[in-house]
């Protein structure tokens, strides 16, 4: 069991296959991309399996998220998945995806075992998207959304960030939409995790703003305390249902009390949270000889030490010293 000092417990696991992307977004990365993790420094596809087996088996992790950078960049992906379907017991797996690849890949990914995505797409017009993303590559997550419909990766949930001055006005157009496909929309509020430092509290569209916009064409019921349980979004019935949308206010009402996350980076990191300043690493030690019992052992000491809160909501709060590409969404 992966337990801290607060009682919470670590059961969802997310794993970052690579830290490079295909997109440059505004709040996540410089026009020129970053310095990317050396070939040598990445888990290999066996190392990935074997920390995912001891946390499943050892450490009572129930839920497996592949994020990146863009994990449908790692070569390896559908085997991957293919040999965590196989693991006993096996966790459900998810896929957090810029969704440009999804087209070629949605039906493999089904079939080796993988049980649903999330699509992140902040607009529906084309050309904010190219502002937002620097490529032009929106019929693309269209695209791919539509095929991960199709192979049966649901429930299909977007995920969406609202700028200032640029798709701020969305919301409702992006409601409307995502109902008339069969998606669950997600709205998160615009964390602090771009690597120019770009990011300021008071110029950020919250949760109260998206509420409000939202509410101009639609009647929202929201679902109660307990349907919610661990999830990071807050989720409303959209119109009596059965729709949803869900809002993830990670800045104005930070869910820290209830995580039950455990982040593994693409080189063999753990951590504790998007925003720890410190990690323990794993790479080292599978690649020393250490049984699977000592790297439990290692895991599980981390996790101990995990601190109360992000502080998201303090103007005075500290950005992670590591961009988002190499921590995992």
């Amino acid at each position: 069991m992966l337990i801290d000092t607060y009682g919470r417990v670590a059961t969802d696991l997310r794993v970052s296959l690579t830290d490079r992307c295909n997109l440059r977004c505004t709040y996540c990365m410089p026009e020129e991309g970053l310095q990317w993790l050396a070939k040598p420094d990445l888990l290999t596809d066996d190392e990935i399996v074997r920390l995912i087996d001891i946390a499943v088996r050892l450490l009572g992790v129930e839920e497996v998220r592949f994020t990146g950078g863009e994990p449908l960049l790692r070569p390896g992906l559908v085997g991957i998945v293919e040999r965590v379907a196989a693991l006993a017991p096996r966790p459900r797996m998810s896929l957090t995806t810029n969704g440009i690849g999804l087209r070629r890949t949605a039906t493999a990914l089904r079939a080796a075992g993988l049980d649903r995505v999330n699509v992140s797409l902040d607009t529906l017009r084309p050309d904010v998207f190219k502002t937002l993303t620097r490529r032009d590559r929106h019929q693309d997550v269209l695209d791919g959304l539509r095929a991960a419909h199709d192979a049966g990766l649901t429930p299909v949930k977007v995920n969406t960030v609202l700028m200032p001055g640029l798709n701020e006005d969305e919301a409702p157009d992006l409601l409307a939409w995502a109902v008339a496909h069969d998606y669950e929309l997600r709205f998160i509020e615009q964390m602090p995790l771009d690597a120019q430092h770009g990011w300021k509290r008071d110029s950020m569209v919250t949760a109260g703003d998206i509420l409000a916009s939202l509410r101009t064409r639609f009647d929202l019921t929201p679902e109660g305390a307990g349907d919610r349980g661990s999830a990071p979004a807050e989720r409303w019935l959209v119109d009596g249902g059965p729709h949803r949308v869900g809002v993830i206010a990670s800045v104005t009402r930070p869910f820290c009390a209830a995580c039950d996350r455990t982040r593994l980076t693409a080189d063999g990191q753990v951590r504790t949270c998007l925003f720890a300043r410190e990690e323990t690493d794993l790479r080292g030690a599978l690649r020393s000889g250490a049984a699977d019992e000592e790297i439990a052992r290692r895991w599980r000491l981390a996790m101990w030490g995990k601190k109360a809160g992000a502080g998201l909501d303090d103007p005075q709060f500290v950005q992670p010293d590591r961009p988002m590409s190499a921590i995992g969404g």
